[in-house]
């Protein structure tokens, strides 16, 4: 299959990573070392450690034993955001395993136009799988009036996460509203408590805030007005996000060095088990990371969604997040990609949706609200079905060299390394560049 190579000039790897990883993309090799190469499905993932590592490499587990399809899956996981640039470097080069995982939104539209993934209309009729996943992950995993993915393992949403006795300490209601979102940490931090538990050296796990406080002020619209070139991301909107950042670092209400305090780590949720910060603004599947960690510690947590700015209550149902949150794509054809999609089939399979819930993760399947008894995960899930609108994570949403440039200038706001303005002229720039190239 032919292929045209990707545009991701903003991402600088250097030569010895990519030598590196060009080990990772050949094909043929099961993870025994041995078998038939073309009888060989090489699946990339980020299922490298963790509940990820769990609910990822199950479904593998069930289709390599179960299937008469003669096809075996090698199972190649890395951590997060190496995998990130480790996919880029793949497809920049023309390269790409047999079936991979992506967030969808611009990363994965970019992928389909460069022609590394496959429309799966005829296999998703072929396996009745239309009926057995949500209609909203569905249209996530679809461009151009095609499906292109099969969304798999979780819902996921961007809440706050608390420590319930602490709160219950110092006499601290849930908050509604900012307002009383910064009464309760300017009450924690004069108990000498960190209100909030962020590790931001990734940068999307900060890019949270900067995103729900610009959809709790403006709504949705600055954000689209500015994706399609009518509007632009120096709206006021992004202005008051980037204000609030940097007014509630000034206050510590972030940990010390916040920006090199790493995610992947456990270094945020390492401040909530050690009672040095009492809150976590983060993707919902934390429920399953703090359970496994720790169950005692677990009965301690509750949950929250972001509070609206006061006066503009009308925008609190709006939700950040996604329904299916990793979506797997197809590089493949014929007997091997049928055999790559009845995979994809078993990751909705019961026994999976029951692994989904035992590790606190919201399948995303038309029966999950009758399957889960978790009462965090409830609360997501009637925050979902509240929802006026559930925005895709804009550093999934944007193309990638967008995506960089809102990455790289919410980290520079939680380190005072910029201002709002500045900030937002830079994402802009980045935002028309690729609208005049496209």
């Amino acid at each position: 299959m032919k292929k045209r190579l990707l545009r991701f000039a903003a991402i600088a790897l250097s030569v010895m990573m990519i030598v590196s990883l060009a080990g990772c993309g050949s094909k043929g090799k099961s993870s025994s070392g041995g078998g038939d190469a073309d009888k060989t499905i090489t699946f990339w993932n980020i299922g490298a450690e963790g509940v990820n590592k769990v609910l990822l490499s199950y479904p593998v587990e069930l289709f390599n034993e179960q299937s008469d399809s003669g096809y075996e899956v090698e199972f190649v996981a890395t951590q997060n955001d190496s995998y990130k640039e480790k996919l880029v470097v793949a497809m920049s080069s023309g390269e790409c395993p047999d079936m991979y995982t992506s967030w969808s939104g611009g990363p994965m539209n970019e992928y389909i136009e460069s022609g590394f993934a496959q429309p799966l209309d005829d296999l998703y009729e072929k396996y009745g799988l239309t009926d057995r996943l949500m209609e909203a992950g569905i249209a996530q995993s679809t461009y151009d009036g095609k499906i292109y993915a099969v969304p798999t393992y979780n819902i996921s949403v961007a809440g706050t996460y608390y420590n319930k006795e602490m709160f219950e300490k110092y006499g601290l209601e849930v908050p509604k509203t900012i307002s009383e979102l910064e009464a309760v940490c300017a009450k924690l931090k004069e108990n000498g408590i960190t209100p909030f538990a962020l590790a931001n050296s990734t940068k999307w796990t900060g890019s949270m805030y900067f995103q729900l406080l610009a959809a709790r002020y403006g709504g949705l619209e600055p954000f689209q007005a500015a994706v399609d070139g009518s509007g632009s991301f120096e709206d006021e909107s992004f202005v008051y996000a980037g204000e609030k950042i940097q007014e509630w670092v000034e206050k510590g209400w972030f940990p010390e060095g916040v920006n090199s305090l790493s995610e992947d780590d456990g270094q945020g949720r390492q401040l909530l088990y050690q009672d040095k910060a009492a809150m976590d603004l983060i993707g919902s599947w934390y429920t399953g990371t703090l359970k496994s960690d720790s169950e005692e510690f677990y009965e301690k947590v509750g949950w929250f969604p972001f509070p609206a700015v006061d006066g503009k209550e009308d925008n609190l149902p709006i939700a950040l997040g996604t329904v299916g949150d990793q979506f797997i794509s197809f590089n493949c054809e014929g007997d091997k990609l049928d055999a790559a999609f009845e995979l994809a089939t078993y990751f909705s399979s019961e026994e999976a949706k029951a692994k989904d819930i035992e590790n606190g993760y919201l399948p995303p399947t038309p029966d999950v609200a009758t399957l889960v008894d978790d009462p965090i995960s409830q609360q997501v899930l009637s925050t979902i079905a509240d929802a006026t609108a559930v925005q895709l994570w804009y550093d999934q949403y944007l193309p990638p060299a967008v995506a960089d440039a809102h990455l790289n200038t919410c980290q520079e706001l939680f380190g005072l390394t910029t201002t709002p303005e500045k900030a937002n002229e830079v994402l802009q720039a980045a935002m028309q560049e690729y609208l005049d190239e496209k």
